[in-house]
């Protein structure tokens, strides 16, 4: 290449080395050239082999670089991931960390929404942090702030059951529940195991009560011409099942069933609330009232709110919030796509099962 042709120009010189030796045509080619005149502009043989061969490297190229491309996203996509799980348990341990407050404080809690598992209202997220709130010595008292129409009798009971053990063991650190909007059934349940418990007059409070909610789908398969086959072993294994007529035996059994879970419930209200709950019984059928009733039949203590009970009964002006809430990458990432299928396919064998609704 000389000086005077430009760098990005590709020349190709004809080879002279001793040891190259062209490529043979073919019989096929011969008859083909033999055929068609060869034009001036066609290449030879040995310029047709060197662009092939450069045609050649320039497809590894391409794949090389495709690779490399496919390598770097991949890299990049794990590199957010890792990130993002990183800044997550950063956050996770800052909010499991004791508050370390160098002011007296009051600790507020939200029980909000329904009370299930995998919300941040079960157990198993709500009991460390009233565990964090009684053991941490610059936390004066703690409020529930309650705004829930009830949900799983298991976890507002383990819940209740906590509250009781903490009181017992840190007996002078009061806790308050102030109702907002509702707090109803499985809600009310939490609330009894408080000191105190406060509303608003026209805030919904009590629905004592267990229910069980199902459907039944017979006529409207007799109708369509839809045949239910259905294999067991146990004659009570598909007790409830929608599809099949209503059993007045399984109905029994199962108002037993709610029977029981309601008496648990009544139990812990009276443990709770003791000699404040009014005599009548009618508070135990699973009506609710406004929060007017409520305290006239001794299911509240007052009217109040948050704000003014932190400053007026526990007697401090600051307050930390340690409600359990999803943490930043469930909050981002929300739910996954197969968990979204599996919900949607397990609903049609999702048993009923007692819930503490209004």
């Amino acid at each position: 290449m000389s000086q005077q042709t430009p760098p990005d120009d590709v020349r190709i010189e004809p080879p002279d080395g001793p040891d190259y030796t062209p490529n043979e045509p073919t019989d096929h080619d011969k008859r083909r050239r033999r055929a068609t005149p060869r034009s001036e502009d066609e290449p030879t043989g040995w310029a047709r082999d060197a662009l092939l061969d450069m045609a050649r490297h320039g497809l590894v190229e391409q794949r090389r670089a495709r690779r490399w491309k496919v390598f770097f996203r991949f890299v990049s996509v794990a590199l957010v991931v890792w990130s993002l799980t990183l800044v997550t348990l950063v956050f996770q341990a800052s909010e499991r960390a004791a508050p370390g407050l160098s002011k007296p404080t009051a600790a507020v809690i939200d029980i909000s929404g329904m009370i299930a598992a995998d919300e941040p209202t079960e157990a198993r997220k709500v009991i460390p942090r009233l565990e964090q709130a009684f053991e941490e010595e610059n936390v004066k008292g703690i409020v529930l702030r309650m705004n829930t129409p009830g949900g799983s009798p298991v976890q507002s009971s383990a819940i209740f059951n906590a509250i009781q053990r903490l009181k017992a063991e840190h007996p002078d650190k009061p806790i308050y529940a102030v109702c907002e909007d509702m707090c109803a059934s499985g809600g009310y349940y939490i609330a009894a195991a408080a000191d105190e418990i406060f509303a608003n007059p026209s805030s919904i409070v009590g629905s004592i009560g267990v229910r069980m909610d199902s459907f039944g789908f017979v006529e409207a398969m007799r109708k369509l011409g839809i045949e239910r086959r259905l294999l067991t072993a146990g004659e009570n294994k598909a007790l409830v099942d929608p599809f099949s007529p209503a059993d007045p035996k399984d109905t029994k059994y199962l108002k037993g069933v709610l029977e029981e879970i309601h008496g648990q419930f009544i139990d812990a209200v009276k443990t709770g609330r003791g000699d404040r709950l009014d005599d009548d019984e009618a508070i135990f059928s699973g009506l609710f009232y406004t929060g007017q009733t409520a305290r006239e039949n001794g299911l509240i203590d007052g009217f109040d709110s948050v704000q003014n009970v932190i400053r007026t009964r526990i007697g401090v002006e600051n307050s930390i919030d340690l409600t359990p809430r999803r943490n930043r990458l469930e909050q981002l990432l929300g739910v996954s796509a197969a968990e979204f299928g599996g919900a949607i396919a397990d609903l049609s064998q999702e048993p009923a099962v007692p819930m503490m609704l209004p």
